[in-house]
């Protein structure tokens, strides 16, 4: 008996196909995203982002009131109390800013947990906070020290130029005015130029475990020849996104404005305006942090996206990812990571079939003549076959069309249309007789019954007058 294997469902579809995709698969999947783990994308990203809202803008007050407040202990006016009011406005910064960079720490948590579940959906999978995070976890730091690495860079990279603008207006105003225009523009195309170069970085700090060193030059490598594609992508979804806020925050603060005469008509500031005015503000706040949040997770996504596009084209993870899937869905344990399979290597794609043009097989030579298929590598013609004529048949072999009886179609080549076709039968030598064929031998005749006595030999039927 022929053992025949059992019938198994087909592998569940992630939220993108396994082999590479587009700009706009890319770009449509990333929101598809925020549907296929709510709780763990959008709910993590968005409690994460309030909780840091809420701290830094409370501790930001804080500070303010506590240092603004001894402006009442001085007369107005005097030395004390502009020197007061430079230190309150100075700590207040710096509180901002240290609070600002601890919130990007945070920040940087969430991206990290969006790239590493997305990684799960790709193969289809839904795993919890907690296997996300045990993901993230070993690489966290890494992550922070890049964040860390970038802020600096963008901090000496301004404070350079604002010294030396502020130095040009120091000696001629109109130059340094010009200069400083001149940098901000500059500014504008080497964001947009490194933006699409470092995109990938927490990717590849999360999804290989690389260094951050590492991971930039890796990011920088998988871009290569997809910086339109990629900057595109960034671009589309900032300006998408900068606008719904704006569309949000820009009515909540025209209806701000109008609270107080609503709640007072008559002019009278009271606590029912100043409550109603706060309740209108944190609709408004939280609106945007609910834009920022969705940005941050579609970014994040589209990150990982390009990311796994990339290598798809170059280091052929598609067949890893289908090869983890279906070991996976077959029942297999202990399955390796299919995104630390085979990083760094090259794959060989073939190059596109132009339109019209045959397809070309694995293991199959170029078509023959102007139509039809060549044979398999180590596969020749039968004999006595040529190569196809002008309809894209082959020729019979030699004398096999006249040995049936049929006529040489015009078709033939010249060749073989002129030569006489062969005798069905070797014909006989020079100077011999043709012997006649024997003539068939005739069946015997059937052999005659024995004569005997007709009583003995003749049957009649009862009642005859033979028995009479």
């Amino acid at each position: 008996m022929t053992a025949y294997p059992a019938w198994t469902p087909a592998s569940r579809p992630g939220i993108v196909p396994l082999h590479p995709y587009g700009f706009g698969t890319i770009l449509g999947r990333s929101f598809v995203a925020l549907r296929h783990n709510p709780k763990v994308l959008l709910g993590f990203a968005l409690v994460v982002q309030a909780v840091a809202y809420i701290i830094v803008t409370a501790a930001i007050a804080g500070v303010a009131i506590a240092s603004f407040s001894r402006l009442d202990t001085v007369a107005y006016g005097s030395d004390d109390y502009d020197a007061i009011i430079a230190g309150s406005i100075a700590l207040t910064a710096i509180a901002g800013l240290v609070l600002g960079i601890l919130s990007g720490v945070l920040g940087v948590v969430v991206q990290g947990i969006v790239v590493a579940e997305v990684a799960h959906a790709v193969v289809a999978e839904k795993p919890s906070l907690k296997a996300v995070w045990a993901r993230v976890r070993p690489v966290f730091w890494r992550l922070v020290g890049y964040s860390a690495l970038t802020v600096g860079a963008v901090v000496v990279l301004v404070g350079i130029l604002a010294g030396i603008v502020a130095l040009l207006v120091i000696a001629a105003t109109w130059v340094g005015a010009i200069v400083g225009v001149l940098f901000f523009l500059a500014l504008i195309p080497l964001y947009l130029w490194l933006t699409p170069k470092l995109f990938l970085v927490p990717s590849v700090i999360i999804l290989e475990q690389a260094p951050v060193f590492r991971a930039i030059a890796r990011s920088w490598q998988l871009t290569r020849g997809r910086f339109w594609s990629t900057l595109g992508i960034v671009v589309v979804i900032s300006v998408v996104f900068g606008a719904v806020a704006q569309i949000i925050s820009i009515p909540l603060s025209l209806f701000g404005g109008f609270v107080p005469s609503i709640i007072a008509p008559t002019g009278e500031s009271g606590a029912g305006a100043l409550v109603g005015l706060i309740i209108v503000q944190v609709i408004g706040q939280f609106g945007i942090l609910l834009v920022q949040c969705i940005a941050l997770v579609v970014q994040s996504t589209s990150a990982v996206l390009v990311y796994v596009d990339a290598r798809m084209r170059v280091e052929g993870l598609d067949h890893d990812l289908q090869s983890y899937v279906e070991a996976r869905d077959s029942g297999a344990a202990e399955l390796s990571d299919p995104y630390l399979v085979g990083v760094g290597r090259v794959v060989e794609r073939p190059a596109p079939v132009p339109y019209g043009a045959p397809p070309a097989f694995a293991g199959y030579g170029p078509p023959s003549g102007t139509s039809g298929y060549g044979a398999p590598a180590g596969y020749g013609a039968p004999a006595g076959y040529g190569p196809p004529a002008a309809g894209g048949y082959a020729a019979a072999p030699q004398g096999h069309q006249a040995a049936q009886g049929r006529p040489v179609p015009d078709s033939a080549p010249p060749a073989a249309a002129s030569a006489p076709p062969p005798p069905p039968y070797p014909a006989p030598a020079a100077g011999s007789v043709p012997q006649a064929l024997p003539a068939p031998s005739t069946p015997p005749a059937p052999p005659a019954p024995p004569a005997g006595d007709p009583a003995q030999t003749t049957w009649a039927a009862p009642g005859s007058t033979d028995d009479a």
